[in-house]
């Protein structure tokens, strides 16, 4: 009701859900550039880590070819996840 009439009441409730949105955005942004990155500069700090072999594969070819996709699945998990939660939120404060 407040959102169809363009109250300012309304207008607080959208930039809610727009900052809630942005936070989360923000968040998962930063983990998924920390993880990106920091894996190679891991690398880099520590160069004894990329001697070591894993069943024949050596560490930086499993790390850097492997983990970083399910580290995106689980992200995009929380992302969608928090989107949902954030529109539900919005929508119990509209029907009060």
């Amino acid at each position: 009701m407040e959102l169809e009439e363009q109250t300012s009441v309304g207008e607080v409730l959208v930039r809610y859900l727009v900052r809630a949105q942005l936070r989360s955005a923000l968040l998962m942004t930063g983990l998924l550039g920390a993880g990106l990155f920091g894996l190679p500069l891991l690398f880099y700090v520590l160069p004894s880590l990329g001697d070591m072999v894993i069943a024949g594969i050596r560490l930086p070819w499993l790390v850097l070819g492997v983990l970083p996709y399910p580290f995106m699945a689980l992200l995009g998990f929380w992302y969608s996840r928090a989107a949902a939660r954030h529109e539900r939120d919005f929508l119990h404060m509209i029907e009060r």
